[in-house]
């Protein structure tokens, strides 16, 4: 799989991610470090990486796109940390494989999004 990586991720997920095979880079290296969430999502969409981030505000970003163009990110799948830093890598590694597998059901569907939700001690799918 292929991440991108918010500029508010931790190092630490990046280096879990190459070590289990991954591939991944942070926003910063496609598009300047200060820019919006939709241009983070649209380069995320663009190079086919699942977007990882710490913060809620890509949740609010399906409400900002504008009328006609509601396909948009219908293929941007993310993870969503709401869990502290400290444990992110750690929460995330738990949860690769499932990832893999909401993805893989996700091709069989028209809507190729997954939106993964990692809590302190749950998850959740939307």
């Amino acid at each position: 799989m292929h991440f991108l990586l918010d500029q508010n991720v931790a190092k630490a997920v990046a280096e879990m991610l190459v070590e289990e095979g991954h591939t991944c880079e942070f926003s910063r290296a496609l598009i300047p470090a200060d820019a919006a969430d939709p241009l983070v999502a649209i380069a995320a969409e663009e190079t086919g990486a699942i977007l990882v981030s710490h913060d809620t505000d890509f949740n609010k970003i399906a409400a900002r796109v504008v009328k006609g163009h509601k396909n948009r990110f219908r293929k941007l799948s993310r993870v969503a940390l709401q869990c502290s830093e400290p444990e992110a890598a750690a929460r995330l590694r738990e949860n690769l494989q499932i990832l893999e597998v909401l993805l893989a059901q996700a091709e069989r569907r028209a809507d190729k999004r997954v939106i993964l939700f990692i809590q302190k001690s749950t998850i959740r799918t939307a």
